[in-house]
């Protein structure tokens, strides 16, 4: 591929204003080409701030020939539909999380990806935080010992009442939301044989989708992954690993702003150690990660896109069987 990417846009989410299209924007490898909307007078709001065309609906989007690959930040429901019309009609596809509803839809998608020799990505940005590279290099170096254990939170603040993120219908719910973030996590400690022990899921009063929800989770080896999370909370975004001789410490963990500098804690021998680290912009490491991989055709890590899949869909059945889910 010579020259940037040109990138199309399938809806005018909250994400994609305040943080795709201006990563987008910013990225010498990529062009935004066009953004579509159901609502043509939006289409050219957007479009005329970023410099690119307006489209009205998504399908004339998809019929564009100036359209390489295709963003796609609508409600979770749909993602399944444009995501498969994008791949296609050849076109790479950076969809937000999660990449479906369905475990089966997740991967006939990433089959189809695959058999189409395109990038299929999901958008879970907080991978690409060198953060967590630096983590997983201390636990490599025998840091904290043998690891023993993972524990990791996301919680945030009610939402306004007509959120779609509280419609079962868009496929709202907080496991699919911000449960997402602290699995994701265990999956990227704590490798793709992890498997749900229990998990709860519960309803918050006049809610039609589950508000919070806990699991636990393991490893054949027996290391523990504890994880909790909700939309009616208080804002907490951390994890932590425990070892044989010491634990890290990560707050601010899975939406840090760009200039945020980051902090490792690492606890051992009764004291605790500050690892600090330069900002680093997931977001546009994200989007430069995605571009990088549609110039090399490169294929991302499937696997764990399918597996996180897999264990949403475990969560959501260990919940049901253990105890239906309640309403406050």
């Amino acid at each position: 591929m010579t020259g940037p990417l040109r990138v199309g846009v399938l809806g005018c989410a909250g994400i994609a204003l305040r943080r795709m299209l201006p990563a987008f924007a910013a990225c010498p490898g990529i062009e935004i080409a066009a953004v579509a909307s159901r609502d043509p007078a939006k289409a050219r709001q957007v479009a005329e701030r970023f410099g690119c065309r307006p489209v009205h609906g998504y399908g004339a989007l998809l019929e564009r020939d100036d359209i390489e690959a295709v963003y796609v930040p609508l409600p979770a429901a749909l993602h399944a539909r444009w995501t498969e019309a994008a791949l296609n009609t050849g076109r790479h596809v950076l969809a937000e999380k999660p990449l479906t509803t369905d475990r089966h839809r997740t991967a006939e998608l990433l089959a189809l990806a695959g058999a189409r020799g395109l990038v299929l990505m999901e958008n879970v940005m907080f991978v690409h935080h060198h953060r967590h590279r630096a983590v997983r290099e201390l636990i490599a170096d025998g840091a904290i010992g043998e690891l023993r254990a993972f524990q990791a939170v996301f919680t945030i603040p009610p939402l306004p009442d007509g959120d779609i993120r509280y419609d079962p219908g868009l496929g709202g719910g907080a496991l699919a939301d911000v449960g997402v973030y602290p699995l994701r996590a265990a999956l990227h400690f704590l490798g793709p044989g992890l498997d749900v022990v229990g998990a709860r899921l519960d309803r918050g009063a006049g809610r039609r989708v589950e508000t919070s929800g806990a699991a636990l989770l393991s490893t054949p080896g027996a290391v523990t992954a504890q994880i909790t999370f909700g939309m009616e909370h208080a804002y907490r975004s951390s994890y932590e690993l425990w070892g044989s001789e010491g634990g890290i410490t990560v707050d601010r963990a899975f939406t840090p702003p760009a200039d945020h500098a980051p902090v490792i804690g690492l606890h051992r021998g009764g004291r605790t150690e500050e690892i600090r680290l330069a900002p680093h912009d997931q977001v546009a490491a994200t989007v430069a990660a995605f571009a990088a991989a549609v110039r090399a055709g490169a294929l991302p890590d499937t696997h764990t896109t399918l597996r996180q899949a897999e264990l949403l869909d475990e969560t959501h059945r260990s919940a049901s069987r253990g105890a239906p889910v309640t309403t406050g």
